[in-house]
């Protein structure tokens, strides 16, 4: 039986030359590519492939978006990052949706086809280069503020977000004053450039 994989990766020459490698390898055949993460969510429910080999970012969805719908909507199919970021809020992000694979973008094809393979198995696969990058500041921000900048990010005003959330707007201004303190922001485009960063919302 045939490891069948889709591809998501926005830059089409880089996703041709992964279908190709990974095509020429037996065992594993690519069912599917998809150019931007909402189209990779769309392929994944249509064609149920073993594993999702998704771009970290993509257009409409990242692919971490793709593999936490994934896991919601338990789809069933491993999922696997490919990244060049060594961001640590990605990573920690990317376990918590259930992701078995993270790895470097560069790795070579033969190391990636045994990668598949072993998370197949069961097993999870991390490049070693990227575990080093994740040694990582803990997220300040609790969940309540992740919620609020997100929203805010989604282009909702504070009085928007305070309808949304049941909460005073009083209240969310405090939520946000203590965001921008934590993050050493100065205003609320900066919180969120900072907090998206770092993979904090």
């Amino acid at each position: 039986m045939s490891i069948r994989v889709l591809i998501a990766e926005d830059q089409r020459m880089l996703r041709g030359a992964l279908a190709l490698l990974l095509d020429f390898e037996e065992d594993i055949e690519v069912v599917g590519q998809a150019g931007d993460g909402k189209e990779a969510l769309e392929q994944a429910v249509k064609l149920a492939p073993d594993i999702c080999l998704l771009d970290i970012e993509m257009p409409m969805m990242s692919g971490l978006e793709v593999a936490e719908e994934i896991q919601r909507r338990k789809l069933g199919c491993r999922v696997v990052i490919l990244t060049t970021f060594a961001r640590p809020g990605y990573f920690e992000r990317a376990v918590q949706a259930g992701v078995l694979g993270y790895l470097l973008k560069d790795e070579p094809s033969d190391r990636l086809a045994e990668a598949l393979r072993r998370i197949m198995q069961g097993r999870r696969e991390v490049s070693p280069e990227l575990v080093f990058g994740t040694v990582r500041e803990t997220n300040p921000l609790t969940e309540r503020e992740q919620e609020i900048l997100r929203l805010t990010a989604a282009g909702k005003s504070s009085s928007e977000i305070a309808a949304q959330l049941h909460l005073s707007y009083g209240t969310v201004r405090n939520y946000m004053s203590e965001a921008f303190h934590k993050l050493d922001a100065k205003n609320r485009l900066e919180a969120v450039a900072i907090a998206e960063e770092k993979g904090w919302i």
